[in-house]
């Protein structure tokens, strides 16, 4: 089995987020981008200069909006073998029918690696792993909220402008989450 890669908030084919304006900067959300095909083919490259084809990748959600026959044909094209963590754009009927991914989930916890992964960042009173008061956390890893900050505390933020559009080993995750656990 191959490495482990996490990463959300792709938007395939969304035209219209190339056009989303930062609040706070007054700048594009992706300036990178003249047009919808260029960005759908940057984020297959940089996610093909990680992921092998034998690497799983989890997707926190909102992987495209937009035309379906499009996706059909693009996301075969991307590395590895991926599974869902369901996003608010995310329509799970088309997703589940077409053999996208492998499994689809609403979250996901990798307890050896204190990871919680979801699409939007979760209260911290979902941190907790054990029993409630045990003291044992986990880190949320989520999407969501694109090039914004997480919240204060346990949470990295794996949207793609916030990573630079290429998926994050889970190693890099854990070694982070435990500075942010040992810190806290």
């Amino acid at each position: 089995m191959g490495d482990i890669y996490v990463i959300s908030d792709t938007h395939l084919h969304h035209a219209n987020i190339l056009n989303f304006v930062d609040s706070k900067t007054g700048l594009k959300v992706r300036p990178e981008f003249d047009n919808v095909d260029q960005m759908d083919e940057f984020m297959l490259d940089t996610w093909n200069s990680v992921v092998k084809p034998g690497d799983k990748v989890y997707h926190l959600g909102d992987v495209f909006i937009g035309d379906r026959e499009k996706f059909k044909r693009i996301w075969p094209r991307f590395n590895g073998s991926k599974n869902l963590i369901v996003g608010n754009h995310d329509d799970i009927k088309f997703m589940a029918s077409g053999g996208f991914f492998k499994s689809i989930y609403l979250e996901r916890k990798f307890r050896d690696f204190k990871l919680h992964l979801s699409h939007i960042p979760l209260h911290q009173s979902q941190h907790e792993t054990g029993a409630p008061g045990s003291g044992n956390f986990m880190v949320n890893v989520h999407g969501h909220i694109h090039q914004n900050p997480s919240p204060e505390g346990r949470y990295i933020n794996v949207s793609v402008e916030a990573v630079g559009y290429r998926p994050v080993p889970i190693e890099e995750l854990a070694e982070k989450a435990n500075k942010i656990l040992t810190t806290a």
